[in-house]
């Protein structure tokens, strides 16, 4: 039961649900510290996880820990609880990303506090990125509008590509994808966070189950976690022939921007598992700078492009792991 000193066992729900949000390379770059006396959770970036070449800026990990924080919500949400929210709360501490402040809905404790994001709440668990082909039936326009709505609530713009567009842009993934692997250093970054299931079992990272196949036209969108390795056995198929991509985009480019764009990214990601639309991402022009300054629709595009996301009808992908709860929450007993 939740009550004004959140249980332990409430609390470990609404984390183990924020940590269920996607993040670059699985590596889930999020610490989260639960204060029993002002009962509110604060969200720190854990810098340790993040990528030195690939990410530099952090931009990237910003985005992941703004997932975090969208499912959070969602979670409160769903038990009844009004989440109070601040991006960026000390400025002179940029670990700080947010806090949240959780109280019970003072009008019906046991309703939804927003029924909006509480609805969301079943897709937090089904939610998986996919790295599998999909078929070629097109994501109806209805559903379309949905996921731009969904983006909109918080802040932000998606909007699938137009075909001219998209050819633009899948040469660029394509491109990003050729530098990733002439690039020793994004490659042996890459590498650390891959897992060979086969003799550790993995915590965090991406897990060898979860690479996909290969595709044997070479044009998939998605990164290919494998690299040049061979990976034996792994099976080449084709994927879908004009994926369809859509851009995530914010009106500003800074820390409060990039975090607005991962709760956008996982409102969006939640609202098409519901809608039975399975995601994935195609990241590597984003993280060029000279490719990512590119990605805008020449003619309607506007903002700052944060996220490619293809979608479609496939497979919904494996469950990646996740860190122990005692790695990533701490408890502030409280203290009259």
């Amino acid at each position: 039961m939740l009550t004004e000193a959140l249980e332990d066992t409430a609390l470990a729900g609404l984390v183990a649900d924020a940590t269920a949000a996607p993040s670059m390379h699985n590596a889930q770059p999020w610490i989260f510290r639960y204060g029993c006396r002002s009962r509110t959770l604060t969200l720190r970036a854990d810098f340790e996880r993040a990528m030195a070449e690939a990410d530099p800026s952090a931009r990237a990990l910003h985005i992941g820990c703004g997932a975090a924080l969208l499912n959070l919500r969602v979670s409160a949400a769903h038990h009844g609880l009004d989440a109070a929210t601040a991006l960026l709360p000390v400025p002179s501490d940029p670990a700080v990303l947010a806090t949240v402040r959780l109280d019970i809905h003072p009008d019906a404790p046991r309703e939804p506090a927003d029924e909006a994001l509480a609805v969301l709440h079943p897709a937090i668990k089904d939610r998986h990125t996919s790295r599998y082909p999909f078929d070629e039936r097109p994501v109806p326009d209805d559903v379309r509008a949905r996921l731009a709505d969904a983006a909109r609530a918080e802040g932000a713009d998606f909007a699938f590509l137009t075909p001219i567009h998209l050819e633009t842009v899948l040469g660029l993934i394509r491109d990003a994808e050729g530098y990733d692997r002439g690039d020793p250093a994004r490659e042996a970054e890459q590498e650390h966070w891959t897992r060979n299931t086969k003799t550790e079992a993995p915590v965090d990272g991406i897990p060898d189950y979860a690479f996909g196949p290969r595709d044997a036209s070479e044009r998939a969108t998605t990164r290919d976690f494998a690299g040049t390795r061979v990976v034996p056995g792994r099976a080449r198929v084709l994927f879908e022939n004009r994926p369809q991509l859509a851009l995530l985009s914010t009106p500003g480019d800074r820390a409060a921007d990039w975090l607005r764009a991962g709760q956008a990214l996982e409102r969006v990601l939640l609202t098409a598992t519901l809608h039975q639309v399975s995601t994935s991402f195609a990241t590597q022009p984003l993280e060029w700078p000279d490719l990512r300054w590119i990605l805008r629709d020449p003619v309607f595009g506007t903002g700052h492009p944060q996220m490619i996301i293809r979608l479609g009808y496939g497979p919904s992908g494996p469950r990646t792991p996740r860190r122990p709860l005692d790695h990533v929450l701490t408890i502030e007993p409280y203290k009259p």
